[in-house]
């Protein structure tokens, strides 16, 4: 086993600026850009008000963009800062602490997990390293190879006993694919690596190392403490529940035992309930940045599916000749659901027990589940970005050095991945930035990176640029079933290019 030098390392990392002087520094708002995003965002409403969200920009180091709309919980409105549920979008949170730890040189890519963490060389795991399992090349994508369930998931020690003696398991069809995303699996392995080589809960070495040189240590979490649960934004279907709860409270005068286990009532629905797309929304899309071009890839890729080959628009193509399109059609343009391998799909996201997971409830919030229960703010996650996109400096410090951002950003593979529908381009925690509109979208090194979450929250980072963008909120969707992470990246992307 490796020895620990956590502790010989901890002199390195600098504290934050002062919040007041930090918040200075940072903050060079382009009104012009800002406007146009607030009112981008109050139109992405759509049809789910009063239900929102939050958008911060970072260009350069310094805040250029931020806009909220809606109301994250029945008594609170959206803003930059308001903390929410982001599902997998924290793993971006989680592979930038390992990043940090690697520039300390207490992990290395390359070096098998198990000679930081021995438990784990258990069923022929003894050689995989960090760069298999952050590029999803390590065959540890099944949360069903694994005994758990529903509490099982919340005990995170148990957890770890249960990952580090699990099996590897090739996915469905597995010459079909380069990778194959653990979308469950991957925080335990993470987790756990973190806490033998730190000696510190994953929580206080995310903060030690991360959010608080960040000054973000009070907005980013892998577990939510009890002070902070109640200012997480909810799903608008349990608004209703918790102001019912009140009223009980209020009226009835129920004992504090009670009130705890009326609060606990939830709406029985916990899957997002698909439906039309009425007029108001596809006479939305219609007026966004991107909707021409959406157009002319979708006639394109009609073009390609006619003819086996790669398709393209004739030059007199008229507007009226363009395809309309709902948000399935969009969607489709960045996931073909066609190609979705739904076994593979759901051995990567469901427990065997097929029970799902409430991840609004109280105890999951503060339960530590790293690769899908990550709670940040907007302006938490844009600032982590923004520090990557720096290149892994950040207001005169070095977080993560030269050499490992140039090797957590290099994409480790390019083909598809076998529970995603997409070509992944999985860097070393970090897929590809979704876009297909600028310049550079088929320009796979340059256009950036960063992880999306299950419900479209999304977080990115482009070193060209120097830009990064976080996009959260509490609308019923997932990330297949709707398109604001996309119009939004399309939108920044065109109106800072503008700008140059």
């Amino acid at each position: 086993m490796i020895k620990n030098n956590a502790q010989a390392n901890n002199n390195n990392v600098h504290e934050p600026s002062a919040p007041n002087e930090a918040i200075k520094s940072t903050v060079a708002i382009n009104l012009d850009l800002q406007q146009r995003l607030q009112q981008l965002l109050t139109d992405l409403q759509l049809d789910d008000a009063p239900a929102g969200g939050a958008l911060v920009v970072y260009q350069a180091g310094q805040c250029i963009a931020q806009a909220s709309v809606g109301m994250a919980r029945a008594d609170l409105s959206w803003s930059p800062d308001t903390l929410s549920l982001n599902f997998s979008t924290g793993k971006g949170i989680l592979a930038t602490l390992v990043h940090v730890l690697v520039s300390q040189q207490l992990l290395d890519y390359d070096r098998p997990i198990a000679d930081y963490w021995p438990a784990f060389a258990a069923q022929g795991k003894e050689q995989i390293t960090l760069r298999r399992v952050m590029s999803h090349q390590g065959n540890l994508f099944s949360i069903q190879s694994i005994d758990v369930d529903n509490e099982t998931v919340l005990d995170w020690n148990m957890m770890l006993e249960k990952v580090a003696a699990m099996p590897i398991t090739a996915p469905e069809q597995s010459e079909l694919y380069d990778s194959a995303y653990s979308a469950l699996v991957y925080g335990w392995v993470l987790g756990g690596v973190i806490e033998a080589v730190t000696d510190m809960p994953l929580a206080d070495a995310l903060r030690h190392y991360l959010t608080e040189p960040l000054g973000i240590a009070d907005s980013c979490y892998f577990g939510v403490p009890e002070n902070k649960v109640n200012d997480v934004a909810h799903l608008v279907k349990y608004f209703e529940t918790v102001e019912q709860v009140a009223e009980q409270k209020d009226d009835l005068g129920t004992n504090q035992e009670s009130s705890q286990q009326s609060g606990q009532a939830r709406p029985r629905r916990s899957k997002p309930v698909l439906r039309a797309d009425s007029a108001n929304t596809l006479h939305t899309y219609t007026s966004l940045p991107s909707y021409a071009c959406w157009q002319k890839r979708a006639l394109t890729n009609q073009a390609s599916a006619s003819d086996g080959k790669n398709g393209s628009i004739n030059e007199s193509t008229t507007v009226d000749e363009l395809p309309s399109l709902d948000t399935a059609k969009i969607n489709r343009l960045y996931f073909n659901n066609s190609q979705l391998n739904l076994k593979n799909y759901k051995s990567a996201l469901m427990l065997a027990n097929k029970q799902p997971i409430d991840y609004y409830d109280k105890r999951t919030l503060q339960a530590v589940i790293p690769a899908a229960n990550g709670v940040a703010s907007a302006q938490a996650l844009a600032t982590i970005y923004a520090m990557l996109a720096n290149g892994g400096t950040w207001q005169g410090q070095t977080l993560i050095d030269e050499q490992t951002f140039q090797q957590l950003s290099t994409p480790q593979v390019t083909g598809m991945d076998a529970v995603m529908p997409a070509k992944m381009n999985w860097r070393l925690g970090y897929h590809r930035r979704f876009s297909l509109c600028d310049s550079e979208a088929s320009n796979d090194r340059a256009q950036g990176f960063g992880h999306m979450g299950y419900n479209g929250s999304v977080a990115w980072c482009d070193p060209t640029r120097q830009l990064s963008l976080a996009f959260i909120h509490n609308f019923d969707v997932t990330m297949l079933n709707d398109v604001r992470q996309f119009a939004l990246t399309e939108a920044v992307l065109a109106w800072v290019d503008a700008d140059r």
